[in-house]
C-alpha cells in the first residue's frame, strides 16, 4: 500500500523568497502565510496562520548570508511544523552552508557540517533536500534521508551553443575533478586541471595547469564562488597560458566580500551561477548571469510526494 503522505505545503524562510516563489509557482502551489521576524534583541520569532496538520511540509531555507541568522530561521520553522503535527518535514536548503568545514586537517578544528546536520535531525526534519554539496560525503552525515540534486546538467546545458572542437572545460582545483568530468561529459569535451595552494582561508595561488589550453576556449567549473580570488586567478592563468576565451560557471554565487568587483575586472567573458543563493547585485558590465533551478527542485519536490524516484530528473 502507498504511503500517503498528506498534500504539499510549501513554506520559506526570509533567505531566498524569490527562489521560494518559483518553486511553489512551478508546483501550482501557493507558500504558507507565515512571518519570520526579529525581535529587538536579535531573537526568531515567527507566525505560521495555516494547517499543517498531516501535510507533506516543504521548508525552502538556503542557509547563506546572513548564514547564522538563516540557519536558525529553518531549525525554528523545522521545530513550529513538528509541533504542529506536520505529517512529514522536508528541509529544502538548495545551498548547505558550512559545508567547507566538512573533515579536520589540523588539531583542534570542528567539522561544522556535520554539527549542522545534528541540528537539523534533532530539530526534526525528517528529509533534507540540497544541491551540489561541497563534499558528497556529506550526505553520510544525516541519519535522515538527503536527496542530493545537481545543477551540472543544466549549467553544461547552457554551454552548449559556444562549444566546439577549441573548447575544454577546466578544473579550478584538484578536489574539483570529478565536477568537471561530469560536465565534460555532458558536453564530450576533454578537461584540464589547476594545480593550486591555498596559504590561508579564502586566498588560492596557480602553481601548474596540468592538460592542453593553449588556443582553446576554457571553461571553469566549481561549486561555490565565495571572494572569486580562486576562479579570477584560474583566469588570469589560463589567459596566460594561451587560452583564447575564459568562461566560468558555479552553483552557489555566495559572491562575498570584493566577489562582484573582481569578476567585473577579470578576464572571464561571462559568469553562470544559479539562483539558489539570491544575487543582490550584478556587475555594471552584466558579467554574471543567473540561471534558476526552481524547476529541478520542483520536480523533486513532486516526485518526493508522490513516492517516486527522483533519479530521472538526471537523464
Amino acid at each position: 500500500m502507498e504511503l500517503n503522505r498528506g498534500k504539499i505545503k510549501i513554506i520559506t524562510g526570509n533567505a531566498n523568497k524569490d527562489l521560494a516563489d518559483k518553486i511553489a509557482k512551478d508546483l501550482g502551489k501557493d507558500i504558507a502565510d507565515s512571518q519570520v521576524m526579529h525581535f529587538s534583541d536579535g531573537e526568531i520569532g515567527l507566525n505560521i496562520s495555516e494547517t499543517v496538520r498531516g501535510q507533506d511540509v516543504f521548508i525552502i531555507q538556503p542557509t547563506c548570508n546572513p548564514v547564522n541568522d538563516n540557519l536558525m530561521e529553518i531549525l525554528i520553522l523545522i521545530d513550529a511544523v513538528k509541533r504542529a503535527s506536520a505529517g512529514r518535514i522536508n528541509a529544502v536548503i538548495p545551498y548547505y552552508g558550512y559545508a567547507r568545514q566538512d573533515r579536520k586537517t589540523k588539531s583542534r578544528e570542528p567539522i561544522t557540517a556535520k554539527l549542522v546536520a545534528d541540528l537539523l535531525t534533532v530539530a526534526g526534519a525528517d528529509r533534507v533536500i540540497t544541491m551540489d554539496l561541497h563534499a558528497g560525503q556529506i550526505q553520510g552525515y544525516f541519519d535522515i534521508p538527503v536527496d542530493h540534486l545537481t545543477s551540472i546538467p543544466m549549467l553544461a546545458n547552457h554551454f552548449k551553443d559556444i562549444v566546439g572542437e577549441d573548447t575544454v572545460v577546466v578544473s579550478p582545483d584538484l578536489g574539483g575533478v570529478t565536477r568537471a568530468r561530469n560536465f565534460a561529459n555532458i558536453l564530450d569535451l576533454p578537461i584540464a586541471i589547476i594545480e593550486k595552494r591555498r596559504p590561508k582561508a579564502n586566498e588560492a595561488e596557480v602553481m601548474n595547469i596540468i592538460g592542453d589550453i593553449k588556443g582553446k576556449n576554457a571553461i571553469l567549473v566549481d561549486d561555490i564562488i565565495d571572494t572569486a580570488g580562486t576562479i579570477v586567478n584560474a583566469a588570469n592563468a589560463l589567459k596566460d597560458k594561451g587560452a583564447k576565451k575564459v568562461y566560468g560557471c558555479a552553483t552557489h554565487g555566495v559572491l562575498s566580500g570584493p566577489a562582484i568587483d573582481r569578476i567585473c575586472g577579470s578576464e572571464l567573458e561571462k559568469f553562470i551561477i544559479t539562483d539558489s543563493i539570491p544575487l543582490l547585485e550584478n556587475c555594471p558590465n552584466n558579467k554574471i548571469e543567473v540561471v534558476s533551478v526552481s524547476h529541478l527542485f520542483a520536480e523533486a519536490i513532486r516526485r518526493i510526494n508522490g513516492n517516486k524516484s527522483i533519479s530521472i530528473i538526471f537523464d
